[in-house]
């Protein structure tokens, strides 16, 4: 098999959450073992961070991954779901997987894998560590799937646990209520490995005390330890925060080059977490922290993240996708300079939209579209249940039908934004 005769096998024959949805969820972690196992357990053979949350957890794994690669350490990254290429998945410092490898990899292993029959993702979490052990890494971030606790990659055993935060998302699998979610998140706390959550909450500040305090772990909340006190930009687009420990400037014109209001969230969670790697005797100097972070998206290649894509009109795509995400969104385009707003927008079927519908702008124009997965809410129906929340505008069957009308219709000082689903936006790009 090729390159992408090799994709077509994984998307067709293996359930795909991304793609089919619910039904590709599998409530135990029988197969991951199976297959790490069989694999001869490759995660042991490298040092783990391990990352959840409903929002922010790719920004945190990939600004941790350049700070740890600016540090001198050879880092491997999992994450997902991928935008462009499924090899954004997998990368060592920086550098995707060789597509080679992916094939070599389902060639060999072809015949285990029908026998068992894993979920993509269950397949994929094996390929990431079987090929971080091959070379050699010091440290992978590993960024959960989804929830946590059955998350595929909850088999490592790592020397810190990340989260943070917790918003309503995959209600369908992780419980209603924020209390239920937080359970399946702190899945990821381990006996003794410390934790990190990113935000207090008072509905999971129980739920993540009282987990922690079980497993006998440290637990550190970001936000009370570390305050951002104010942002701006610079004059080569990136964002400058002073940043507070207790109330002491610690860490004074700190540059990261995402852009995005809600980073200001993400920041502290990861010097949170950077602090705590440096009392576990992590080489992590000052310089490398500021290089590391002013240099995320060089080093890793993070995409998605309030990514301007041209000028005049401003064009600009984000991945926030659930109901905080979308808030963030929606600040930050309220606090960025434009005449008239476009809005690209959809969604996928199992999400629950109609909260998200009711605070997205009533004064933009918008261009209800939807992905190429199997998964996407048609754009008629998308528009149909937008215009009962008196949103206005017009269907178009594919994202690249309705960019192209949003450029036809915006003037030079307009905005265009793109967003609502991951899937939307990895169109877009």
């Amino acid at each position: 098999m090729n390159y992408q005769e090799t994709l077509d096998w994984l998307f067709s024959q293996l359930p795909m959450y991304q793609r089919i949805g619910q039904a590709a969820y599998k409530a135990n972690l029988d197969n991951t073992l199976e297959l790490d196992s069989y694999f001869k357990n490759p995660h042991t053979y490298f040092k783990t961070i391990h990352v959840a949350g409903t929002n922010g957890k790719g920004s945190v794994s990939h600004m941790l991954a350049s700070v740890l690669q600016a540090s001198g350490y050879k880092v491997g990254l999992y994450t997902s779901p991928h935008l462009k290429d499924f090899r954004e998945r997998i990368k060592i410092n920086g550098q995707m997987i060789p597509e080679i490898d992916v094939i070599d990899f389902v060639t060999k292993h072809k015949k285990k894998f029908e026998l068992v029959q894993p979920s993509f993702f269950e397949m994929t979490v094996a390929l990431a560590f079987d090929y971080f052990r091959k070379n050699s890494i010091d440290i992978a971030v590993v960024e959960v799937g989804m929830g946590g606790r059955l998350d595929s990659t909850n088999i490592i055993n790592p020397d810190l646990s990340v989260i943070t935060n917790i918003g309503f998302d995959h209600t369908v699998f992780l419980g209603d209520t924020l209390y239920k979610i937080a359970g399946e998140k702190a899945g990821i706390i381990k006996a003794g490995v410390p934790v990190v959550i990113g935000e207090t909450q008072p509905e999971t500040e129980p739920v993540f005390r009282k987990v922690a305090s079980e497993k006998k772990s440290r637990i550190e909340f970001a936000d009370s330890n570390f305050e951002v006190d104010y942002s701006m930009l610079t004059f080569d687009n990136k964002q400058l925060f002073n940043v507070f420990r207790n109330s002491f400037l610690t860490y004074p014109e700190l540059t990261i080059d995402l852009m995005g209001a809600y980073q200001r969230k993400n920041i502290v969670t990861v010097l949170q977490s950077i602090e705590i790697l440096k009392e576990i005797d992590y080489n992590l100097r000052t310089e490398n922290i500021y290089n590391g972070l002013e240099n995320v998206v060089k080093n890793t290649g993070l995409l998605g993240r309030w990514q301007i894509l041209s000028n005049h009109p401003l064009t600009i795509c984000d991945t926030g996708h659930n109901f905080e995400g979308i808030s963030y969104v929606i600040e930050q385009i309220r606090n960025t300079p434009h005449k008239n707003l476009h809005f690209v927008f959809g969604v996928v079927e199992d999400k629950n939209i109609d909260k998200i519908l009711e605070i997205l702008p009533k004064d933009a124009t918008y261009y209800f579209t939807q992905a190429s997965i199997p998964r996407a809410l048609n754009h008629e129906i998308l528009k149909q249940k937008a215009q009962k929340a008196n949103l206005n505008g017009n269907s178009f069957p594919t994202v690249q039908l309705a960019i192209e009308n949003a450029k036809k219709n915006a003037e030079f000082n307009d905005l265009i934004f793109i967003g609502g689903s991951t899937f939307v936006v990895a169109d877009a790009l």
